[in-house]
């Protein structure tokens, strides 16, 4: 009896397109940079005033970071996950594999979905995306055979939507605001709080006590203790995100960049196929409307001493800045692609790329025995800008040990068991066994 089954195999290395794993490799180093702050410091992912310094060099982090990789490294990371979903299904489609092509990307998303939850409530990741990556990857099935003009056009009408839930999200708290000034008047008169004011106060009361210097020592007492009573303490987290997020966020924000990198797949300019002036203009163009949308919103934000209302309407053009720079960074890492230089630091990339899930899980191990009470306990311990050393830490350990790993094995660790688990089958992970 013959069969198809050897055909429907993981892609092999000399068939990979080596400027996407290069700009995996990067995406996945930097959105470190972002993350490092959720692993080491109490509600200071976004806001610095809350702990972790919000003057001098830590500032100055705060700044620099939010101005090029807040959003951006996310929005590429949900870009290059749409874009390998569609060269997967692409790729199974064209050996004919039929309904078993589409069974082995919905394992995959399955299992993927798994690995996310399993990141998140045992790894002790409150900011984990594989979970959403999943769910989000199951939606992007039905929409792959679109053009590239409807894709964007997709994309567009989703960051859009995005943008008026924000802009709906800021006229709420507007009005809670007006509810806190008014609490303050009713108290001052002696008057008793109607029942909405009640839970205005409630909730005014609970953000502060959070962002005060007991809320954050108790938050960091918490993160300093053993391992299981983490995982009771990040739980709640954990699960609000994963009830929330999805629609809240992940449509508009996930799904969208998802469309928008398919869409540039299939316009040849994720392959770096472009001409040098393309990628260039692409590169400036991307910059100029991301660090001017950026620039103003990280001002108003310190202009208004980083209070609720500016964060929630910088919200609003949240999507411009990020996708903005995202494209200034595709455009910037196509071209040093295409250049004949520093060819050892694009191989170290590609190979950190080729481990992205194995990199990206691994950089929850190591922060969780640095930083929880599972090991050093240092959570709360080091100022904004000190955390910079650790990812730097981080960043040399993968860039060495990815190629070297890749040298004797095909796979990453967890790409070898999320394939086998994929296709239902062991594939050999030692390149020697070929």
């Amino acid at each position: 009896m013959i069969t198809t089954e050897p055909a429907f195999a993981p892609l092999s290395p000399k068939d990979r397109i080596h400027s996407l794993d290069i700009m995996r490799g990067v995406v996945l180093l930097g959105i470190l940079l972002m993350n490092i702050n959720g692993f080491g410091l109490a509600g200071a992912y976004g806001d610095p005033t809350v702990s972790g310094g919000a003057t001098g060099w830590n500032l100055t982090t705060w700044i620099g970071t939010n101005l090029l990789f807040e959003g951006t490294m996310r929005a590429l990371f949900s870009l290059l996950f749409g874009v390998g979903m569609f060269i997967l299904l692409d790729r199974l489609e064209k050996k004919g594999a039929g309904l078993k092509g589409a069974n082995i990307y919905f394992r995959r998303l399955l299992w993927l979905l798994v690995f996310g939850l399993i990141h998140g409530y045992l790894l002790l990741w409150t900011g984990e995306i594989l979970y959403q990556y999943a769910l989000m990857g199951f939606l992007v099935y039905s929409f792959r055979y679109l053009a590239p003009k409807k894709l964007i056009f997709g994309a567009l009408l989703l960051f859009s939507i995005g943008a008026l839930w924000s802009y709906a999200d800021y006229k709420k708290d507007v009005k809670y605001m007006e509810d806190v000034a008014l609490i303050e008047t009713y108290r001052a008169e002696g008057k008793e709080l109607t029942k909405d004011l009640k839970e205005s106060d409630f909730k005014w009361q609970n953000r502060n006590y959070e962002r005060s210097a007991e809320g954050v020592a108790e938050f960091n007492d918490n993160m300093r203790k053993g391992y299981f009573d983490v995982v009771a303490f990040l739980g709640p987290i954990n699960q609000h995100t994963d009830e929330n997020w999805p629609y809240r966020y992940d449509l508009w924000d996930v799904l969208s960049m998802m469309f928008l990198g398919i869409a540039l797949f299939k316009l040849n300019i994720l392959s770096a196929e472009k001409s040098y002036l393309f990628y260039g203009l692409m590169a400036m163009i991307g910059y100029a409307v991301g660090l001017t949308t950026n620039y103003f919103e990280i001002s108003y934000i310190m202009d208004n001493n980083f209070s609720l209302l500016s964060y929630s309407k910088t919200n609003i053009t949240y999507d411009l800045g990020r996708v903005g720079i995202a494209m200034g960074h595709v455009g910037l890492i196509m071209l040093i692609c295409k250049l004949p230089v520093l060819k050892w630091l694009k191989m170290s990339l590609s190979a950190v790329g080729k481990m992205a899930l194995t990199n990206y899980v691994m950089h929850s191990v190591i922060c969780m025995f640095i930083f929880t009470g599972v090991g050093f306990g240092l959570f709360g311990k080091l100022e904004r800008f000190e955390l910079l050393y650790v990812v730097l830490g981080i960043w040399i350990l993968q860039l060495i040990v990815s190629p070297i790993w890749l040298k004797y094995y095909r796979f990453g660790p967890l790409e070898w068991i999320w394939r086998n688990l994929s296709y239902m089958k062991k594939h050999s992970i030692r390149k020697q066994q070929l």
